[in-house]
């Protein structure tokens, strides 16, 4: 075990599991998992909860070759052979659902998820586009990115969900907000959060110290939030402090919280805590900054307080949009169209 950590959090386990050849027991009948990511952020977690005669495995990894030889060697692996029954997908990115379709095709596996997780990845794995929308370039533009990165964007193919993201069949098992459902011999309360994805699943139980939290609730990062061509009047700002105040309400400091990327934890009540700040002093910082009219792409400083790459560019972009988004709705900053260069530029009301 470490010490605490000086955030007040404790982190359990030093060191995850290596992708796909071994599996952590973090509680009796509860398996963590790791696949690998070839992003920046180069892992999602995976949970295993033992049903007896079967599995139910909480998220999936990426859609690909790599991932399925992974997937089949913690099968024969630490998971003893076993097959797995159901898919539970806490919200709809690829890194979470992508191999949910093949569960489902190959291994005969029962999908859970809500019902926006499951609409939106089937209608994205459906929407393949060889060139980027009109409309997307328009919103990018909008927000201000660099002209370069623009153009690139407009001459490559764009990123499509089916790229890594394996086709969805027919049908799919509902759960949402105060549902409960059976996995490892636990009884576990569903609370859906917002604001990272729609309709978020997490997962309480009522028999132990147990959450699954998926990308609701990291340990050391706070998940992406960002505002994208397909809702561009979105405020996922203001859906995820409500989320976060709402869970905040069942934060226990025994907690053993299991996330979506990074180190299970204790310390719930305080990280709660943390994510609820980490935005409003965002939301602050960018309040004081736009005294004069700036747009998405000039306020990264204020926001993120360190050199944005290229590799980070896009989300850091739809994050600072967001956050600009929701002082515009929520009356504390205007918006006007800078003539220049066609970018909605935020100016701090008074």
């Amino acid at each position: 075990m470490k010490d605490v950590a000086p955030e007040g959090l404790r982190y359990p386990w030093d060191t995850p599991p290596a992708h796909g050849s071994e599996a952590i027991e973090v509680a009796p009948g509860v398996l963590w998992l790791r696949l690998p990511l070839p992003m920046k952020l180069d892992h999602v977690n995976i949970y295993a909860l033992d049903d007896g005669a079967s599995w139910t495995v909480i998220d999936t990894g990426f859609a690909s070759k790599k991932s399925r030889a992974i997937w089949a060697e913690a099968m024969a692996g630490p998971l003893g052979g076993k097959p797995v029954g159901r898919v539970v997908v806490t919200h709809h990115h690829p890194d979470h659902v992508g191999l949910a379709g093949w569960f489902q095709a190959a291994h005969g596996a029962e999908l859970v998820t809500t019902r926006t997780a499951w609409l939106t990845a089937r209608m994205l794995t459906l929407d393949v586009q060889e060139v980027s929308a009109p409309e997307a370039l328009t919103f990018y533009q909008r927000a201000g990115m660099d002209p370069t990165l623009l153009e690139k964007r407009r001459a490559d193919r764009p990123f499509n969900f089916a790229d890594v993201v394996a086709p969805l069949p027919v049908g799919y098992t509902r759960i949402g907000q105060g549902d409960q459902i059976t996995m490892g011999g636990r009884t576990w309360d569903i609370h859906i959060g917002n604001g990272h994805a729609p309709e978020h699943a997490t997962f309480w139980s009522r028999d132990d110290n147990l959450v699954i939290a998926g990308d609701q609730i990291l340990s050391s990062i706070s998940p992406n939030i960002g505002v994208y061509p397909t809702e561009p009047m979105a405020d996922p700002i203001a859906e995820w402090l409500e989320a976060c105040e709402r869970l905040a309400g069942l934060a226990r400091a025994d907690h053993l919280v299991l996330g979506g990327h990074k180190l299970p934890f204790t310390g719930l009540p305080k990280r709660m805590d943390q994510l609820i700040e980490n935005h409003h002093g965002g939301l602050k910082r960018l309040l004081d900054f736009i005294d004069t009219p700036k747009s998405a792409s000039e306020c990264f400083p204020p926001l993120f307080k360190r050199k944005i790459g290229e590799g980070e560019y896009g989300l850091a972009l739809v994050e600072a949009v967001a956050h600009l988004s929701h002082l515009y709705q929520t009356g504390l900053a205007t918006r006007t169209l800078r003539a220049e260069d066609g970018a909605w530029v935020y100016q701090r009301k008074g």
